[in-house]
């Protein structure tokens, strides 16, 4: 089943082009990577997708609820003096447009099923600002998973962290995608990291450039 279809798609910054009649079809379960120079488009294609960018033409249709789809940006968090604890930044995940945050049984439940799934328990309770580059991103991902999401879309999820920490979050996301059967969608730089993992890549240079299984990619 087709989760998510972009068709045509164009979209612009002060009038220079970003990306240009893009065309792909993400199927449930897929794990696929978005790679490319700097300024070849898969930030403002993920930004598109997700609404955060005007789009100039084209379609993007989602086939399931956007309660279903759950987002991490770049560079997340750069506000340290955000008085917030990694337990509220959390939770914020299930507000649902709330306007108090009561939380209920099954949200308690939630959150500590992804406090366990990525190590986080012992860190639940400082304030953001305190927590090491891996530690906030492990937060950032746990606000986006308590949603239950069956569609992911991050944006360099590791950019500005050293590479032990980029190859824990990616293992993270090999296990979400090969034993919850999540749909992820990633544009990432981290060639070496994806290189060697099970994955669909499509190539930006402002329009698609190559579409396919990694090992095809890889001889590209």
């Amino acid at each position: 089943m087709s989760i998510l279809e972009i068709k045509n798609l164009s979209a612009s910054y002060d009038s220079n082009k970003a990306i240009d009649n893009v065309s792909f079809q993400i199927m449930q379960g897929e794990y696929v990577c978005l790679v490319g120079e700097n300024g070849s488009g898969k930030s403002t294609l993920i930004k598109t997708m997700v609404g955060l960018h005007k789009k100039d033409s084209g379609e993007i249709i989602k086939n399931i609820s956007e309660d279903k789809i759950a987002y991490v940006a770049q560079n997340n968090m750069k506000d340290l003096s955000f008085p917030a604890t990694a337990k509220e930044i959390i939770m914020t995940g299930v507000q649902r447009h709330r306007k108090l945050p009561f939380y209920t049984k099954k949200d308690w439940q939630l959150f500590d099923k992804v406090c366990e799934m990525l190590s986080i328990k012992d860190i639940i309770n400082n304030q953001i600002g305190n927590l090491s580059g891996g530690q906030r991103q492990r937060v950032i991902l746990a606000r986006a998973l308590i949603r239950e999401p069956e569609l992911i879309i991050l944006d360099e999820p590791c950019s500005g962290l050293d590479v032990n920490i980029t190859k824990e979050l990616y293992d993270i996301l090999d296990k979400l995608h090969k034993e919850n059967k999540m749909t992820i969608i990633m544009a990432t730089h981290d060639i070496d990291e994806i290189r060697s993992r099970d994955v669909r890549v499509i190539c930006m240079a402002t329009a698609v450039k190559f579409d396919g299984k990694i090992d095809e990619w890889k001889s590209f």
